[in-house]
């Protein structure tokens, strides 16, 4: 009887240490997805241009690790798509430092989330901080890539929790015909706005959290259970939607069959 008892310890006992561990590995081990993306408007010079696009670090440092990743993969451009910070705990001064080192390895553009709206008058002295680090910040602005005789056009939005923050009218106006049109904006469940780009990069879903196997993400913000946009790529008419998994938690501090995303995107001319 008491050997019984000893070795149903031993079973709960090791089940507990495997489940903490894998849980663990889950939220620590950052895999890389990798897309290739063509246009007819991209040049030849664009070729094997190589984008890195982080989305939902929410102040997460990951020890070192995360910039390691960067680094090698080369990158010519790092996007970072909103809730870099966390409104509810963590230190933006992580996230800062986290950017600054971005920096030092391609050009770094930046546009804001609802966390960083949630910060409210001091998102201000953040923004300010990111550009003095030399991070460009796009908020409802517009930017050219050049790589010699080829480039495209980069648009960032503001969250739609930013007061005044209207997606089609930025859009309208910012978008250019003879270029290829790249959106940077934190929310994939507002596609039907983003009309006019052509390469669409959101996060925020966080791959929704919990992924269960064959059926994808159980609940992501502003599309509840089974979310539609929840992770990956996703044909919406002649557009691509590509929606990071995101790195850091928030509200619910695991993610489960969810590991931290990297995504890199390869693009070329047709």
């Amino acid at each position: 009887m008491k050997t019984n008892i000893v070795k149903n310890f031993i079973v709960c006992f090791l089940s507990v240490i495997i489940t903490v561990t894998l849980f663990v590995w889950q939220n620590q081990s950052i895999t890389v997805s990798e897309y290739a993306y063509a246009h007819d408007l991209l040049e030849k010079e664009l070729d094997g241009f190589k984008i890195l696009f982080l989305s939902d670090l929410h102040s997460e440092d990951f020890d070192g690790r995360l910039l390691d990743k960067i680094k090698a993969l080369t990158p010519d451009l790092i996007l970072l798509g909103g809730d870099l910070v966390d409104c509810r705990h963590g230190d933006p001064q992580v996230s800062l430092q986290f950017a600054a080192a971005c920096t030092q390895i391609a050009d770094v553009y930046y546009a804001p989330g609802n966390h960083e709206a949630n910060m409210g008058a001091s998102y201000t002295d953040f923004a300010q901080d990111l550009e003095q680090v030399g991070v460009h910040v796009l908020a409802n602005t517009g930017v050219e890539i050049r790589k010699g005789g080829g480039s495209f056009n980069l648009i960032g939005l503001l969250d739609q929790a930013f007061p005044g923050a209207n997606a089609e009218d930025v859009i309208t106006k910012l978008r250019q015909d003879d270029k290829c049109n790249l959106l940077l904006t934190h929310r994939p469940e507002r596609i039907a706005e983003y009309s006019g780009a052509d390469l669409i990069l959101s996060g925020h879903a966080h791959g929704g959290q919990i992924r269960l196997p064959f059926v994808g993400g159980l609940i992501a913000p502003g599309q509840g259970f089974f979310p539609q946009y929840d992770a990956g790529e996703y044909i919406i008419g002649d557009a691509v939607l590509i929606v990071s998994r995101g790195l850091g938690n928030s509200i619910f501090p695991w993610r489960i069959f969810n590991r931290p995303e990297i995504v890199s995107i390869t693009l070329s001319s047709p």
